[in-house]
């Protein structure tokens, strides 16, 4: 990620950081959060899920979190069977329900590799284990992620699907300001669902959560060949259900290193970007 030393340089400088890359924190989240805890620098997720909980958590300590819900709406290929998979046209992997995004995310969406990067994402902003997070389909999109506490309690932030209000608070926190937007009409909405990720059809979720649990530079590769890779979908040179098997195939040709500085952190993420070409080349 091209944001990551322009992140790490940028905490010696502030107090409070409103961080919108989550590709860095995937990359070097214990680097950032170390740093971040040293120089005393309140950082502030824009991510509307990462946001979400962070509201949700408020001033409790990490003693009394248990666990952690990222929702989800499920992205444009929710009821499109697995076996069809194989002719998604990148047209159709772009064609999110909810969000209008840019082409790599929405495909990111579509493999729903987004949630699995956020969930790593999220076990760094909120130091919990990887296994603490669950990610939950939410097709409503009206819920924007939950905090279950030790006491059984559950918190969960609600609002419209617009980046202006996270953006908003991670600009003005901890003040909240007016804003235009338009609040939740209560009386539009039959329903809420929450439903668990198919990880046979969506195979990108349990390669993050592989990632995340090995730590160190798997969560770099991971990040790194899923880039490449959804380019090579994208300008049409791989299918779609190519995206999860050539990343699968990279980490399982990584050598990780546990405790990685930034240096093995980015020749990890060259390494990725080298191997998953030499693959698709082959």
């Amino acid at each position: 990620s091209s944001a990551l030393l322009p992140i790490i340089t940028v905490l010696d400088k502030v107090k409070k950081m409103a961080l919108a890359n989550k590709e860095a924190l995937v990359m070097a989240g214990g680097i950032i959060m170390n740093k971040a805890a040293k120089n005393k620098v309140t950082v502030v997720p824009v991510d509307s899920e990462h946001s979400a909980i962070f509201q949700c958590i408020g001033k409790s300590g990490r003693e009394d979190l248990r666990r952690i819900f990222l929702t989800g709406s499920g992205g444009p290929l929710l009821k499109v069977k697995k076996s069809g998979f194989k002719d998604i046209t990148v047209k159709e992997a772009v064609n999110h329900p909810r969000w209008k995004m840019g082409k790599k995310i929405s495909v990111d969406s579509a493999t729903m590799m987004n949630k699995g990067l956020e969930v790593i994402e999220a076990s760094w902003l909120f130091n919990m284990g990887i296994n603490s997070i669950e990610i939950l389909i939410h097709p409503e999109a009206v819920v924007h992620s939950m905090v279950e506490f030790r006491d059984g309690a559950i918190l969960a932030q609600l609002g419209a699907c617009d980046m202006r209000i996270p953006i908003q608070y991670a600009l003005t926190y901890p003040e909240r300001l007016d804003s235009s937007i338009k609040g939740l009409d209560f009386s539009n909405i039959r329903e809420l669902k929450f439903l668990k990720p198919d990880t046979k059809k969506f195979q990108c979720i349990d390669l993050a959560y592989e990632a995340g649990k090995r730590s160190g530079t798997f969560p770099s590769v991971l990040n790194a060949s899923n880039e490449i890779a959804v380019r090579e979908f994208i300008e049409g040179r791989i299918r779609f259900i190519d995206i999860p098997r050539i990343i699968e195939k990279v980490m399982g040709l990584h050598r990780g290193i546990k405790n990685p500085g930034l240096g093995d952190i980015l020749e990890a993420d060259k390494w990725a970007r080298v191997k998953t070409k030499e693959l698709l080349n082959k």
